[in-house]
C-alpha cells in the first residue's frame, strides 16, 4: 500500500523540486540576507557579515517603515478589499440581469484593463492621471480645472487605477460563482415577498460566501506584491506619500544598495501575507459544511 501511494506521488515530484528551487529557496534566502550587511557594492557585496537583528531595529526605528505599513494596509484594502472586491460583485449583479449584447461588451471592457501588460497598464493611468492627463483634459472641456493628481492625490491615483486593472478577476470569480446560485431559491423568496437587497442579503451572498473568501484572499495577496504600477504612476512619492512597502524594499535594496535593509523590509512583507492568506484559509475551512 506505501508503494502504490508512492507511485502515485511521483508525477508532481518535479512539480515540488521546482517550487522548493524557484519559490521557497529565495524565500530562505531573503530571510537569510535580512540578519546581514549585504550590499550591492563594497566589500559587504563580496562577503556580507551577519547583524542579528540590526536591520529590524533599524527598520522599526526609521520613520519611513510605519508609513510604508500604513500606505500598504490603505492600499490593499480601498484597492482590493472595497475597490476590486466590492465593484467586482456590482458588475457580476448587473452582468447577470443585463441582456447578452450588453452583457458582452461591459465584460469585454472591464476584462480589457486586466489582459494589459502591467507595465502598459500602468503607462496607461500615469496618462490618465498626468497633470496634463486625460482626466483633467475631460475636466478643461466642461470648464473644470484638476489638480496634479500624481502630487496631489498620489494615493487616490495609484488606488484607483489598481482598482481600474484589477477589478476584472473579481468579477469573473463572482460572474461563475453567481451561475451557480439556484434559481428556485431566489424565486421562492420573491414569491414570499423579498425585495432585491433582501434576496441579496439573504440568499445570494451567503450561497457564494466561499467565493468571496476565496476571491478576498487572492486579490489582497496580489496587491500586497503591487510595485510596478506604483513605481512607474509616482515612484513612491511625493516625500514618500505613496511608498509601500514593495516600493520601500525595492528603494532601499536596489536604489540605496542596502540589500540587507531592503531584504528585511521584504522579510515583513512576506510575513504579512502569510498572516492575511492563513486568516482567509480559517475562513474557508470554517465554511464548509
Amino acid at each position: 500500500m506505501t508503494i502504490r501511494r508512492s507511485l502515485r506521488l511521483l508525477p508532481v515530484v518535479p512539480s515540488i523540486l521546482l517550487l522548493l528551487l524557484f519559490l521557497l529557496a529565495p524565500v530562505v534566502w531573503s530571510f537569510y540576507a535580512s540578519f546581514t550587511d549585504a550590499s550591492l557594492s563594497g566589500k559587504a557585496a563580496r562577503d556580507p557579515q551577519w547583524v542579528g537583528a540590526d536591520n529590524y531595529v533599524r527598520m522599526f526605528s526609521d520613520d519611513s517603515f510605519p508609513l510604508a505599513a500604513w500606505l500598504t494596509v490603505v492600499f490593499v484594502a480601498a484597492s482590493a478589499v472595497l475597490g476590486q472586491n466590492v465593484l467586482g460583485l456590482l458588475i457580476a449583479l448587473l452582468m447577470t440581469r443585463s441582456r447578452r449584447a450588453v452583457s458582452s461588451l461591459v465584460g469585454t471592457a472591464v476584462v480589457a484593463a486586466w489582459v494589459l501588460p502591467e507595465i502598459v497598464a500602468a503607462f496607461a493611468a500615469y496618462a490618465y492621471f498626468n497633470r496634463d492627463g486625460t482626466l483633467n483634459q475631460l475636466l478643461g472641456v466642461v470648464g473644470g480645472q484638476g489638480p496634479d493628481w500624481l502630487y496631489s492625490f498620489p494615493m487616490v491615483a495609484i488606488v484607483l487605477a489598481n482598482t481600474w486593472r484589477g477589478t476584472a478577476f473579481s468579477m469573473l470569480v463572482y460572474r461563475a460563482a453567481l451561475a451557480d446560485v439556484p434559481r428556485d431559491i431566489s424565486e421562492a423568496a420573491l414569491v414570499d415577498g423579498a425585495k432585491g437587497w433582501q434576496r441579496l442579503t439573504y440568499i445570494t451572498l451567503p450561497l457564494i460566501r466561499s467565493s468571496i473568501a476565496t476571491n478576498l484572499m487572492l486579490i489582497t495577496l496580489q496587491t500586497l506584491a503591487v510595485f510596478t504600477l506604483i513605481w512607474v504612476m509616482t515612484a513612491g512619492g511625493p516625500a514618500n506619500a505613496s511608498t509601500t512597502l514593495p516600493v520601500l524594499a525595492y528603494q532601499e535594496a536596489f536604489k540605496f544598495g542596502d540589500i540587507g535593509y531592503g531584504t528585511a523590509v521584504a522579510s515583513v512583507l512576506i510575513l504579512l501575507g502569510m498572516v492575511f492568506g492563513a486568516v482567509y484559509v480559517r475562513l474557508l475551512r470554517e465554511q464548509r459544511p
